[in-house]
């Protein structure tokens, strides 16, 4: 990780969960860390859980990856606070109950807009300041095994996670669009795919985490992947890892 010291890092979806453990280990090895959020106030609170020499390297800005001007305006911020992106971790994502056939049209779309669009309106920034520079930059979506398997309901039950799979399956094909992409443009930028499991977060219902009972990882099992993606030579592509805990149910 010494090559990345003092470099910055971006992280959506900041302020729980995946991306607060995240944005606190990245912090721990050295970096400074933009961390990106609707709940800005919560990002606030992750400094005081860092040793009080390491929390000056954590700045919080709100952003919410569904408007695309506030997409841009926490961009704005951070180009005039740091001279550029080096790292984008692309975390943000949103699931919510329901069938596709009968649910809400608007909650089928804003999970589309945070969990696809979102991913690419930020990596567009990201990728403007890395190719600028001609940084060997990263960029990490975090995906989801309902992105390589569709997710069916609990014991035979009615799925309830309808267009989440769908939004998730468009991620790993946009990891293998990008790494295409990075490479034709001429550019020494990763892309990497990580694919948990079920996670310890608030995005997973309290029914679910019952039913995991101790077969469910911790935010930062992922937030460790995210580490070793980043400590590997600049000639290695990590292109995706699917993360399980031992004796996954699912």
């Amino acid at each position: 990780m010494e090559r990345w010291l003092n470099k910055v890092a971006v992280v959506t979806g900041a302020s729980s969960g995946i991306g607060a453990a995240t944005a606190k280990d990245l912090v721990q090895a050295g970096l400074q860390v933009v961390g990106l959020a609707r709940r800005v106030d919560r990002v606030e609170e992750l400094k005081h859980q860092l040793p009080a020499d390491k929390r000056q390297y954590l700045t919080a800005i709100k952003c919410d990856v569904t408007d695309v001007e506030s997409v841009n305006e926490a961009f704005k911020q951070i180009f005039r606070k740091f001279d550029g992106i080096d790292i984008l971790v692309n975390n943000a994502g949103r699931i919510v109950g329901g069938q596709l056939c009968t649910m809400d049209i608007a909650e089928v779309q804003n999970i589309l807009q945070t969990n696809v669009m979102g991913v690419i309106h930020c990596t567009q920034h990201a990728f403007k300041s890395m190719k600028e520079r001609n940084v060997n930059g990263h960029v990490i979506i975090i995906n989801s095994i309902a992105g390589h398997n569709v997710v069916s309901g609990a014991h035979g039950e009615t799925p309830v996670t309808n267009v989440y799979s769908p939004s998730k399956y468009a991620l790993t094909a946009i990891t293998e669009i990008y790494r295409r992409e990075f490479s034709g443009l001429g550019t020494k930028i990763k892309i990497t795919s990580i694919s948990p499991a079920l996670v310890e977060t608030e995005l997973v219902g309290e029914h679910v985490k019952r039913l995991a009972k101790d077969h469910i990882l911790s935010p930062h099992d992922i937030s460790n992947a995210v580490i070793y993606t980043l400590s590997t030579p600049p000639h290695v592509q990590v292109h995706d890892i699917i993360i399980k805990p031992l004796g996954d149910l699912f």
